[in-house]
């Protein structure tokens, strides 16, 4: 058999165990030497197989971390919240706070045209069960009863949307925003990544239903972890 059916073989056999959830998202597979004596085969047949997964989007390889599984048949719905979302497809993520304060920011009043610029920031950042930080978000929410004493209770249940429902700040609509740029210095401490790495940054405001301002957060998301799904149709003119 020739090295290409070989690495082919592995490659087919690997897809059909992810896509069929056998091996769920947020998995680590077997390391390239497990894999290459389960398949009897050396470990560039196995290399060249997990690249060929990782082109297709379907695992990301980590130097010295191994490669882990990205696909789970279904998109996320952010309007969960992320913790929600990626638990909701069986993803096993932690949230570690980094801090909440009470701040004023007369940017974000202005742009928002929020009657006040009183704010409440929260930052945290999301792990992986391994330990890979794959995001970082900082949101701020309206400095208001029921928020104001943030800083010194944390959060109802570690999550920021939980803690606005039991405020009675029901997102129902807004807006979001995405692009991809390079993280900074302070951003790639916080990540535990190289500065000048890439990472999709998004800008996201949610407003009650009787327009109340509930929340802005900007977030940091690692692309090998987060996509963008967008559905459409088209129809004749």
């Amino acid at each position: 058999m020739s090295v290409a059916l070989k690495h082919q073989r592995i490659t087919v056999e690997l897809e059909r165990e992810i896509r069929s959830g056998r091996v769920p998202r947020g998995a680590r597979l077997p390391g390239e030497l497990s894999l290459a004596r389960r398949f009897g085969v050396s470990r560039n047949t196995v290399r060249t197989a997990l690249a060929e997964l990782s082109q297709a989007g379907l695992i990301a390889t980590r130097t010295g971390k191994g490669s882990f599984v990205l696909f789970d048949g279904r998109p996320l719905d952010s309007r969960l919240g992320w913790a929600r979302a990626l638990a909701a497809q069986g993803v096993e993520t932690r949230v570690r706070v980094l801090g909440i304060t009470a701040t004023s920011d007369d940017e974000l009043a202005a742009r928002l045209n929020l009657d006040s610029p009183e704010v409440i920031a929260v930052e945290h950042v999301r792990e992986t069960a391994e330990g890979a930080v794959i995001s970082y978000e900082r949101s701020c929410v309206p400095a208001i009863e029921g928020l104001e004493e943030l800083p010194t209770r944390g959060l109802d249940g570690g999550s920021v949307i939980e803690t606005l429902v039991r405020a009675g700040l029901h997102a129902d609509h807004g807006e979001q925003r995405l692009r991809g740029r390079r993280i900074d210095d302070r951003e790639a401490e916080v990540l535990e990544r190289e500065p000048g790495e890439w990472f999709l940054a998004t800008e996201r405001t949610s407003w009650t239903a009787d327009g109340r301002f509930a929340e802005h957060v900007r977030s940091l998301l690692d692309p090998e972890h987060f996509q963008l799904h967008l559905a459409f149709s088209e129809t004749g003119t």
